[in-house]
């Protein structure tokens, strides 16, 4: 079967197809919003590096009079962040073609727009939740001694953390569109999380829903509300890690309430500044493409009985600094 970047249709209707799937599918991308951008264009290679340019030491010495400093040279840090390709194919027969009352190919666009939504944005959050910079409640010591909820000292400590460390607050983030652009936002910690985790956060003290915000249109996608320096934003997308904590019934497990005492799940809460991560983003036809064959006759489909409709991308991400976010392990309340 002969499939080129564009299968049967032409620039542009792929085009059009392009931007449709992803004004579509960057709804679902929570991560696309907050990272560094910086696309990769066809005919490079599969790394993209990453440089920081480390603080000077302060001058504190007094100047000696009619003697020059002897001066600091510049430092950097280099980041690398490795590419890998990512697609799927969604088979069309002759069949669907001739009787279904539905059109096929914007069908098949919308449910292949989800898919690789949700497939980058895990992609994604399976990389930043490796992150080494790691917060968890109470006493506990490491995730399997994981046994209380988020909570404000959780978020005290995490705020001090940034602070010290020179993090600063995400003031523009990139729009949920096809194309590459920003928009301001009030200069906040973003606190990324599952929708499980609603009831607990409701909880903490001094929440402010996002339906009490002076310009309450000026919340994000998925935002839920504030405490103090962080804003929640949760998505479904955000998996625990599935009964890696401690045993008991006051938390879920597997995703439910327990009557018998089972170890609980572990839902991380990425925290997050300014610059903390790079991205390529699922963004311009260099990133994703789209294919379309429709049913023909080959030697390998004599009677040209199926076609398709497919999406590839190449896709990388990478913690640029672990101390510019954070990741909260906390537990469920199941029966809030």
């Amino acid at each position: 079967m002969e499939i080129t970047n564009y299968g049967d249709i032409s620039p542009r209707t792929a085009g059009f197809a392009t931007r449709k799937l992803l004004d579509r599918g960057q709804h679902l991308m929570v991560l696309e919003r907050f990272g560094q951008v910086d696309p990769q264009g066809k005919n490079k290679t599969k790394t993209r590096k990453y440089r920081r340019y480390n603080s000077l030491a302060r001058a504190t010495a007094p100047l000696a009079e009619g003697i020059s400093p002897a001066g600091q040279r510049l430092t950097f840090t280099d980041v690398n962040c490795n590419l890998e390709q990512f697609g799927d194919v969604v088979w069309i027969t002759d069949v669907i073609i001739d009787t279904h009352e539905d059109p096929v190919l914007d069908e098949a666009t919308k449910l292949c727009s989800e898919q690789s939504a949700e497939t980058i944005e895990v992609i994604r959050y399976n990389g930043l939740k490796a992150g080494t910079n790691v917060f968890l409640p109470g006493t506990a010591t490491t995730r399997a001694t994981v046994n209380g909820t988020i909570s404000n000292s959780m978020l005290r400590k995490v705020y001090r953390t940034f602070k010290r460390n020179k993090a600063r607050e995400i003031s523009e983030i990139i729009k949920a569109s096809g194309a590459i652009s920003t928009e301001p936002v009030a200069p906040a910690f973003f606190a990324l999380g599952h929708t499980d985790l609603l009831p607990d956060i409701k909880l903490l003290a001094g929440f402010t829903p996002t339906e009490q915000y002076s310009n309450s249109d000026k919340a994000l996608p998925g935002e839920v509300g504030k405490v103090d320096q962080f804003r929640f934003i949760l998505t479904a997308l955000f998996e625990p890690f599935l009964a890696a904590g401690v045993a008991g019934t006051t938390y879920l497990s597997g995703g439910s309430a327990v009557s018998n005492a089972t170890a609980c799940d572990v839902y991380p809460v990425l925290f997050l500044g300014k610059d903390a991560y790079g991205m390529v983003p699922m963004q311009g036809q260099n990133a994703i493409e789209i294919g379309v064959v429709n049913p023909k006759k080959t030697t390998d489909d004599p009677l040209g009985q199926r076609g398709l409709v497919s999406w590839k991308t190449w896709q990388g991400i990478v913690i640029l600094n672990q101390l510019f976010m954070a990741r909260g392990e906390v537990a469920c309340t199941a029966n809030p």
